[in-house]
């Protein structure tokens, strides 16, 4: 019965003695006051009173957010500013014994940082340097936190806050600008407008030109395929007509049709042919050689006067 009871109080003592460390976490132990190892995620003996749990550290990515603190800049403008720290532990016994509190003086460093970058900048930089700001003190605190153990992967600034005054401004000037690029846009809309109606008409009366000259081009076409075939006409007639080999009398008649057709025209002016000319003149001799055409009266003879006067008769 006594060795049971032993029994049980070893069991006992060694499951007291028996640590698990949970996974991403390290145990520093401390043997008899001083620095031994440190432990990784598994299963592990701890002697009692000799050894002990120093610092239990988490390994896993951890936030600092920094509350809004007053920095000023290069021109002199206080703003409020609040940060956002992310970083990890790479070494736990130097997290362990680098610092005494190492979370606190990394956020005092984070202060520091920001105060001295910013103060180097004017309130215009600052607000649009964002990026820079960040690497600036990502690489600042990485490079100074080693020694505590402490793996800074990125800084980000959450909140930038100006006066009331430098907001109004910065407001008043916004919408400046805003109406500056709606004037700008409508103007440049109404230049737009104006160059594509332009456009427009010039097209149409290039179109209408060319319409035109097309309108053109296809009625002198027709008027010129019009006189060719009435000279066809006529040149298929006078070949026909020289072909049936006339006879004189049909040639005189065909000078008398012309000299009709030509005095029934507009024209002032008739050119009469010198054919027409010498066939006028020979009507005219035998005319007045025959007789043939004198039908003019004589004229009338002169009364007698009468002698009125009284003595006389």
């Amino acid at each position: 019965m006594e060795i049971l009871i032993i029994l049980a109080v070893v069991v006992a003592a060694l499951l007291l003695c028996l640590r698990i460390v949970p996974q991403a976490s390290e145990h520093v132990i401390e043997r008899l006051g001083k620095y031994c190892k440190t432990w990784d995620a598994g299963l592990h003996f701890l002697i009692p009173v000799i050894d002990r749990v120093a610092k239990r550290v988490t390994l896993k990515e951890q936030v600092l957010d920094s509350p809004p603190q007053p920095v000023i800049t290069k021109d002199n403008v206080t703003m409020q500013i609040d940060t956002v720290v992310y970083f990890k532990v790479f070494d736990a016994m130097l997290f362990t014994y680098g610092a005494v509190n190492p979370i606190s003086a990394l956020s005092n460093l984070t202060a520091t940082t920001l105060r001295n970058i910013v103060g180097e900048l004017e309130l215009d930089d600052t607000l649009t340097s964002r990026d820079t700001i960040n690497g600036k003190m990502t690489e600042i605190l990485d490079s100074a936190t080693d020694q505590w153990g402490i793996k800074v992967n990125r800084v980000e600034l959450k909140n930038i806050i100006p006066p009331a005054e430098i907001q109004n401004a910065m407001e008043k000037q916004m919408k400046a600008e805003r109406d500056r690029r709606e004037t700008l846009l409508e103007a440049e809309g109404h230049k737009a407008a104006v160059i594509t109606r332009a456009e427009g008409d010039k097209q149409a009366m290039i179109l209408a030109a060319e319409g035109e000259r097309d309108a053109r081009i296809a009625r002198a076409e027709g008027e010129a395929k019009a006189i060719l075939l009435a000279k066809k006409a006529e040149a298929d007639g006078i070949a026909a007509l020289k072909a049936a080999n006339p006879d004189f009398g049909v040639l005189e008649l065909k000078k008398y049709e012309a000299l009709v057709a030509m005095s029934n025209g507009t024209a002032s002016k008739i050119i009469v042919p010198t054919d027409a000319v010498e066939m006028t003149k020979a009507n005219v001799l035998f005319s007045e050689t025959s007789g043939l055409g004198d039908v003019t009266n004589p004229a009338p003879k002169k009364p007698s006067k009468k002698n009125n006067d009284i003595c006389c008769d």
